[in-house]
């Protein structure tokens, strides 16, 4: 299995397009039927052997527990209850409007109840439009929906090996399906006061100092796929700092700024996985270095607090 396979965004758009829609669809169930959590950790996307999984929900709300998966080895939606029941419909032929229908007769077969606020796309060129009148994305290339799991496994599977290195207050690796990236972000636990303007989204998101690292598969303002990092609130001065590897640079991007290292650039290292860790370990210490966390107090080397205790490897344990 090829490592970080080649994924532009020109070859896969339409699929891309119509994918965001349907993970936004499923999301919005999530985000009703979840149990809220601090920084809306309760809403991504996690990974599974075969997709992306809601994990399970519902019973806060009068409903019985369900998930909802996607399966992109079969192509399909499956929708399961604790008891057992399940169904699934294939994801091939389908317009939005089509998914969305298919999506709730499958929850009301089950005796699932879920309204969404807001039925429409967020953040996205159509949020006019409700997901039940979109015929126009219809695009789903099974080949091209399966490289696009097997990029956000391998890209999981770095940032899991990322998070082992410190030993603070953390996010779990997870996919945001509003904006179909993958992520996980560091907290130095100092509070942030958001202006009383800013949206409830980005007031939640942002209310403690954060450095986040993840990775997109490009949109119409970032035409590639990319690594990424940034700081939250950004500190004086940070794009000076230096990253690694070399192809590593910053961009000016919504008032701030953005380490980036293309995914195209890290293809051709001799170790890509090597490359990306070490470019999310200088974002790192570049934000924490210039808003004033505490690099070596923080560190968890090989994923262990003990200093007295050896990490064990992967796949290890120590008794």
């Amino acid at each position: 299995m090829e490592l970080f396979p080649p994924i532009p965004l020109a070859e896969w758009r339409d699929t891309k397009e119509t994918l965001h829609r349907f993970a936004q669809i499923v999301g919005k169930i999530r985000l009703a039927a979840s149990a809220r959590r601090n920084h809306w950790w309760n809403v991504p996307f996690h990974l599974t052997g075969r997709g992306t999984t809601t994990r399970p929900m519902g019973q806060v709300d009068g409903n019985p527990i369900f998930a909802m998966d996607f399966d992109f080895v079969a192509h399909q939606l499956v929708v399961s209850t604790l008891d057992g029941r399940e169904i699934s419909f294939p994801l091939i032929g389908r317009s939005v409007a089509s998914f969305h229908d298919a999506v709730m007769d499958s929850l009301a077969a089950l005796g699932i109840r879920v309204r969404l606020d807001v039925p429409r796309p967020f953040d996205l060129p159509d949020s006019g439009r409700p997901f039940a009148e979109d015929t126009e994305h219809a695009t789903y290339d099974p080949v091209q929906a399966n490289r696009y799991w097997r990029v956000l496994s391998q890209v999981a599977s770095v940032l899991e090996e990322f998070a082992a290195g410190y030993s603070g207050k953390v996010s779990p690796v997870h996919h945001f399906w509003h904006t179909f990236d993958i992520a996980h972000t560091r907290f130095s636990g100092r509070h942030i006061e958001q202006p009383e303007q800013i949206d409830p989204v980005t007031r939640e998101a942002y209310s403690r100092e954060v450095i986040s690292f993840g990775f997109w598969f490009g949109d119409d303002t970032f035409p590639e796929p990319a690594f990424y990092s940034y700081t939250a609130p950004e500190p004086a001065h940070l794009a000076e700092e230096p990253l690694r590897p070399a192809a590593a640079h910053w961009i000016a991007r919504n008032n701030s700024h953005l380490s980036v290292l293309r995914y195209d650039e890290v293809r051709t290292e001799a170790d890509p996985r090597a490359a990306v860790l070490a470019f999310y370990e200088s974002a790192y210490r570049a934000g924490a270095r210039r808003a004033g966390w505490q690099i070596e107090r923080m560190a968890c080397p090989g994923g262990a607090t003990d200093p007295q205790l050896r990490a064990p490897g992967p796949g290890t344990a120590s008794g």
